[in-house]
């Protein structure tokens, strides 16, 4: 008869291995890239200012925990989660950090107090006026993100390609930019460069998965 304790002991064990994997905060940030996408190595080493050797290094520490997968194109190994409730759970575990932990909120405010003076919009808000047309809704994350997921009528235009783009956007409508979510400054520069080009523009603080969220709980 196989004893309980023992069953309980292999079962927390398996538990355990997650937790490990999680324990260096350069892996949580290449799970928290790879929810807005699937990315090649190098894309992740660009943005994670790592060497190649090393995300490869952490890349095959969450492999070997089933949190990623990966397929061949061509010379790229292209990344990706291995399940969407990956992505649920890192979110969660913002969340979650956000609560227990003042010093999270004071990082998050110190990167807010960076753009003082810049006007947010709630999801509410920004929903009624999409709704009435009333703003053009930018998502300055790179493209395959973008084509990864994206807010519902939102144009993609990255913030890399935002300078040379700025004359074809509408000088008599409010804009609204958004990245990957209040740890992504992509959006607030954005605004800035938006701003002191005469475009009235705002920061959609928020992530696709928030804005999924709202949707829900509208629904």
């Amino acid at each position: 008869m196989v004893d309980e304790r023992d069953l309980k002991d292999l079962l927390y064990q398996e538990f355990a291995r997650i937790g490990k994997c999680l324990s260096s905060p350069k892996r949580l940030e290449v799970l928290d890239l790879l929810s807005q996408g699937p990315k090649s190595v190098e894309a992740l080493s660009k943005a994670t200012t790592m060497s190649v050797a090393n995300v490869s290094q952490h890349l095959q520490t969450l492999n070997n925990a089933r949190m990623v997968k990966f397929r061949k194109e061509g010379n790229y190994v292209i990344y990706e989660l291995a399940d969407d409730v990956i992505s649920d759970f890192i979110h969660s575990l913002h969340t979650l950090s956000e609560k227990q932990f003042a010093q999270v909120q004071q990082i998050k405010q110190t990167f807010l107090n960076a753009n003082m003076g810049m006007d947010g919009i709630s999801l509410a808000d920004l929903n009624d006026r999409m709704e009435k047309g009333e703003v053009l809704l930018l998502d300055v994350r790179p493209k395959e993100e973008y084509e990864n997921a994206h807010i519902p009528g939102a144009v993609s235009m990255p913030f890399e390609e935002l300078r040379e783009k700025l004359s074809s956007l509408p000088t008599d409508t409010d804009v609204v930019a958004y990245c990957r979510g209040p740890y992504c400054l992509l959006s607030a520069e954005a605004v800035e460069l938006l701003r002191s080009n005469g475009i009235n523009a705002f920061r959609l603080e928020n992530s696709v998965q928030d804005w999924n969220e709202f949707q829900d709980h509208l629904h």
